[in-house]
């Protein structure tokens, strides 16, 4: 799980409350994992209250506990996440919101519903995820290490083809045809496969700050706000139901994507996603996203023990960037080197260099290193030399330098899909087309 770093602020009291409430989620999250502690605590939002029976992870100013509605009994991963003033964290905390309204596809994680409570002058992010018992990929990597085993080949293989398939609704997002009418009916709590069914429903409620800052912010999360009346509203509107339908592309607006404008010309607009700039086309015009931390530890595995879901989509961008200046090239090494995951980054976003573009190719090589780590568990670049005789993961990285272990049980087609990901130059890298070809390939040759 990614964290969101944020920077205390606005005032002594604001501050005294803010280290009061971290020192409390890091209290529960020590005596969670001792045998004398809590084995519970609980939350109240709009109304519905929800038993914390654990935490699931923590990473920076972020929490994810094991929530369960008191109601109903079923369970969700609950993301909580703490936004300070003045800092970036809400608006990237909003990304993971708006990417589920984006990119639809069985692959991709389901939000089912986001709450944001006031703080202070900062704010809390509640956002309500699939519980999924089997954990992520990496959990699967560690538990084969202990074990002294590896994945099958066609396992493995089948949980890559899935994480590729929902990269592909990233790297090919299209603008929204905003004609498109249908009604959008509340959001339910049934999961994508693999997740436990219920016809139990969650409706949450954003509370909008007093900053006029975030009012922009606070409008991409949700255009619908508590009536007077008291009566909640879902935060996400249910946008189609699973398979081909909800990966559609150009995807169809729902009720919640106010922000998408059609002039006299044609000209469909909407604020990027995280509010980077804006997407401005034709509708069903080519929109690339690149993700930017694919890893095991992204992809997690439904309780079908077969499909993959991506997610944790914060350091998600539009995928294109041309480098003209010196100084946009160290800001983007300077935002790879915070939000891309070091052994899975590409060597592009080592060292940017001016007059060249970023592409969607970043992606491409992550899911090679994602390979290799599923089936050697660890990443290409992570050798005795670059961890323990202090070597430069980096300096391997750029050279392109890995090498496939003695021995190994592997096809060559499984280590062809490995190569063709981890060229050094861009762009010769397969698209994410021609890695799903590839990869469909492996398979059939896999008895």
């Amino acid at each position: 799980m990614s964290g969101y770093g944020s920077v205390p602020g606005g005032g002594d009291s604001s501050l005294l409350h803010s280290i009061f409430d971290r020192a409390q989620d890091a209290i529960f999250a020590l005596s969670s994992c001792l045998p004398c502690g809590p084995s519970s605590s609980s939350l109240k939002l709009n109304g519905r209250s929800f038993e914390i029976v654990k935490l699931l992870g923590e990473g920076g100013f972020s929490f994810v506990y094991l929530a369960r509605d008191a109601q109903s009994g079923r369970e969700f991963a609950l993301k909580k996440i703490r936004c300070a003033y003045g800092s970036d964290s809400f608006r990237e905390a909003l990304k993971e919101v708006d990417a589920t309204k984006r990119f639809r596809s069985p692959n991709i994680i389901r939000i089912f519903d986001s709450a944001v409570v006031q703080e202070g002058d900062g704010k809390i992010i509640y956002i309500f995820l699939p519980y999924y018992s089997k954990g992520n990929v990496q959990d699967a990597i560690n538990a084969h290490v202990v074990r002294g085993s590896r994945f099958g080949e066609r396992e493995m293989l089948q949980l890559f083809l899935g994480a590729c398939k929902a990269v592909k609704c990233l790297h090919q997002y299209r603008l929204p045809n905003v004609s498109a009418q249908r009604s959008a009916p509340s959001m339910s709590m049934d999961g994508p496969p693999g997740a436990s069914s219920s016809t139990a429903t969650l409706k949450a409620t954003l509370r909008s700050g007093n900053s006029s800052n975030d009012a922009s912010d606070s409008a991409s999360l949700s255009r619908k706000e508590t009536r007077e009346d008291g009566d909640n509203v879902p935060l996400i509107d249910r946008e189609g139901g699973e398979g081909d339908e909800a990966a559609a592309y150009p995807p169809r607006p729902s009720a919640a994507d106010s922000d998408i404008t059609r002039d006299s010309n044609e000209t469909v607009r909407r604020v990027a996603l995280g509010g980077e700039g804006s997407e401005e086309g034709k509708a069903g015009e080519l929109m690339p996203y690149a993700h930017r931390d694919i890893k095991p530890g992204n992809i997690m595995i439904a309780d079908d023990g077969q499909t993959p879901l991506l997610y944790d989509f914060g350091s998600t961008i539009k995928a294109r960037r041309m480098i003209k200046t010196r100084r946009e090239a160290i800001a983007e090494q300077d935002l790879a080197a915070e939000q891309s995951s070091m052994p899975y980054r590409a060597p592009e976003l080592f060292d940017v260099k001016t007059g060249t573009e970023i592409t969607e190719a970043v992606d491409i090589w992550a899911l090679g290193c994602t390979l290799f780590a599923m089936a050697y568990h660890h990443s290409p670049f992570e050798t005795p030399q670059t961890l323990e005789q202090g070597g430069s993961l980096a300096l391997a990285v750029l050279n392109g330098k890995y090498k496939f272990p003695d021995g190994d049980q592997y096809s060559e087609a499984t280590r062809q899909i490995v190569r063709s990901c981890l060229a050094t130059d861009p762009k010769a890298r397969p698209t994410i087309d021609g890695l799903i070809d590839l990869t469909e390939k492996a398979l059939r040759g896999v008895s």
